[in-house]
């Protein structure tokens, strides 16, 4: 993919824009539409993380620090959004402040606990 031309992906209420498990590869800017952060999805204990709507971003922690997805992504209602590619990230992230990239590790290791200790919990 060309860095100047992005690639908007469309979906629908109920579709799945990534799994809990999965690598993840793409990190999704939302253009319109809503997504649920869900962990465990579909099992009898599954609960809403978050709610994300326009503007938001969705799957960057796993471009972060290169782990699986912590939760799934499902859609709550249709929408666009533009999509990020690991390559595009990593370009990106190159070209940031190294203490930037530290604290933004930092983050996402800390969102990563706290998601753990509140679904064992």
């Amino acid at each position: 993919m060309s860095d100047r031309v992005l690639e908007r992906k469309t979906f629908q209420a109920g579709d799945k824009l990534f799994k809990e498990g999965e690598d993840g590869n793409l990190a999704f800017v939302l253009q319109s539409g809503e997504v649920e952060i869900v962990k465990n999805a579909g099992e009898e204990n599954e609960f809403v993380i978050a709610t994300v709507g326009q503007g938001g971003i969705i799957g960057e922690m796993a471009l972060l620090d290169n782990s699986n997805r912590m939760a799934t992504a499902r859609a709550s209602v249709g929408g666009a959004a533009i999509v990020i590619s690991r390559q595009m990230f990593e370009k990106k992230m190159k070209n940031a402040d190294p203490f930037l990239r530290g604290l933004l590790n930092i983050l996402a290791d800390h969102v990563r606990r706290m998601s753990k200790e509140k679904s064992e919990g």
